[in-house]
This record gives structure tokens, C-alpha cells and sequence, in this order.
């Protein structure tokens, strides 16, 4: 029987971070200065504490100036907005970016609004949001952006394609259901209250899952030869697991993300290539004073 093919993002990823670092290496030559990111943490939650860490390592290893700022999660919104105020008049900071979640005592829309929508390094100010659901996209939300990219590197087409998103959340099945309609698919996206989700997984020809249920996505809810995506990732018995059961699914899909090493690499190369698209901005802003 023959098996899904893997859709690798840990090497395409790698290859788009060394592709960044290179551009970073020579822009500093030209113009003595480098991309900046400033992180910020609220809280002590350790899943989000380790992806800061990720992002924040990989930057360093493309050559980004970086700054960490480590809050308490008694923090108010507007102490959380104006150390963004401070970022986004800071010339050497060129993308900002706020881990989520927030505590529920912070206004997460009016946060992400105070970032200045030219660092929009997660591409989740409501401004970027909305250019990129009337089709004239700017700054992307990373996840969704990783997504596209690594489907257009297969040379896969969206155009005609059905498609079902399951997960309605505004950091992933969101943004990624306007650019999938962008590219001509006819998107369906479901939540944990939708009915008959079996039927309608079963008729798709792309999957994307992004629950956060581990298991979720069985074999028999798959149509053969379907693209499924898994951008879920959870802790089951001390190991990483995934929306999509991969073991059942890889006989049926004709391609297939893996977790982990399939979606999170790209994430955190697409905020790269944000910062660095923030960073190539400022040069030209920078050119016409």
C-alpha cells in the first residue's frame, strides 16, 4: 500500500532560515544594521515560555537583535500597551510580537491594535487582519502564511479544491480560511459545535486540524487521496502528539504534514520572514527622510 507523502516542513524551514540569514548577513554589510524582534511574555505559562525561547534561538541564529520582555500575568492592559508604545517608537526594533494566549483580564484585540502594524511581526493587528480578508494581504499570521508555504513547495493547487478547516480560532483557521478562498477553494470551516463533522472531513480534499484534541482526526473521516495538514499539537504520555492520527491517516492521504517536524518549524521561519520583510520596510522609510 503505498503511503502519504511527508510534507517536511523542519527542512523547508530550514532552508528559508538559512536563505533569511544569508539576506541578513549581507544587508548588515550594506547598511549596518540588522532586523530586530522584540518578544514579549505574560505570565509563566511553560508551553508559551518555550516557544519564546524557540523563536527568540532561532532569530539569534539568523543574526536579529533581540529583546525579551518578561511580564507578570497581574501586568494591566494599558502597562502591556505602553511597553508596546515604547517598542514601536524603538528604531531598532523592527517586528513586535506578544505570545497568547493573555490573561483573561487583558483585552487581547486592543493589545495586538496597539502594535504598530508595520512591526506586525505575527501579522495579528486588526488592520493586517482585514487587508488580509478583502485579499490585499500585508503582514501575515505566521501559522497560516506556514501553511501556504509548504503547500505551494509540493506544488500543490488550491484552485477547485474543497477544503475544511476545523478550528474557527483567529491565530489559524481564520486567516487561513481568507487565504485559502483567495487562492480559489472552496473553504468550510468547523468548530466544536459543528454537527456531522465526520461526513463533511470525509468529502474534503484538503484537511487542516487545529484543535488541540490529540487523536481527533481518525482514518475513516479521510477521503482517499486527501491532503491532510496538522497544525495541532498536544502531550499525550509525555510525547508530542497531533490533531490527526498519523499512523491511520498516512495510508490514506496522498500527502501529510507529520507532528512534530510538519507546521511548527514553518511557524516560527515565517516570523522570521516577517520581521525581516518589517525590517526591509524601515530601509526604504528610512532612504525617503
Amino acid at each position: 500500500m503505498k503511503k502519504a507523502i511527508i510534507l517536511d516542513g523542519k527542512a523547508l524551514a530550514s532552508e528559508i532560515r538559512a536563505d533569511i540569514a544569508e539576506k541578513v548577513k549581507k544587508s548588515k554589510k550594506k547598511y549596518g544594521k540588522v532586523p530586530g524582534l522584540a518578544a514579549i511574555l505574560v505570565g509563566d505559562n511553560p508551553a508559551s515560555t518555550l516557544y519564546i525561547n524557540i523563536k527568540k534561538k532561532a532569530c539569534v541564529a539568523a543574526g536579529f537583535y533581540t529583546v525579551n520582555h518578561h511580564l507578570p500575568d497581574s501586568i494591566s492592559g494599558n502597562d502591556l500597551i505602553e511597553i508596546i508604545n515604547n517598542l514601536n517608537a524603538d528604531h531598532k526594533i523592527h517586528g513586535i510580537l506578544v505570545q497568547l494566549p493573555l490573561p483573561a483580564s487583558i483585552n487581547v484585540n486592543k493589545v495586538m491594535g496597539a502594535i504598530d502594524r508595520h512591526k506586525d511581526a505575527d501579522g495579528f493587528n486588526p488592520y493586517n487582519m482585514g487587508m488580509l480578508a478583502i485579499g490585499d494581504p500585508r503582514f501575515i499570521p505566521c501559522t497560516p502564511l506556514g501553511i501556504i508555504t509548504l503547500l505551494d513547495h509540493y506544488k500543490i493547487e488550491l484552485k477547485g479544491k474543497d477544503a475544511i478547516i476545523i478550528g474557527a480560532g483567529a491565530v489559524t483557521g481564520r486567516p487561513l480560511a481568507s487565504m485559502m478562498l483567495n487562492r480559489g477553494a472552496t473553504v468550510q470551516v468547523c468548530h466544536i459545535l459543528t454537527r456531522n463533522l465526520n461526513d463533511k472531513a470525509r468529502k474534503a480534499d484538503i484537511i487542516v486540524s487545529s484543535t488541540g484534541h490529540p487523536g481527533l482526526i481518525k482514518g475513516d473521516m479521510i477521503k482517499k487521496g486527501a491532503i491532510v495538514v496538522d497544525v495541532g499539537i498536544s502531550k499525550v504520555n509525555g510525547k508530542i502528539a497531533g490533531d490527526v492520527r498519523f499512523d491511520e491517516a498516512s495510508k490514506i492521504a496522498s500527502f501529510i504534514t507529520p507532528v512534530p517536524g510538519g507546521v511548527g518549524p514553518m511557524t516560527i521561519a515565517m516570523l522570521m520572514k516577517n520581521t525581516f520583510y518589517a525590517y526591509k520596510l524601515s530601509l526604504k522609510t528610512d532612504a525617503s527622510r
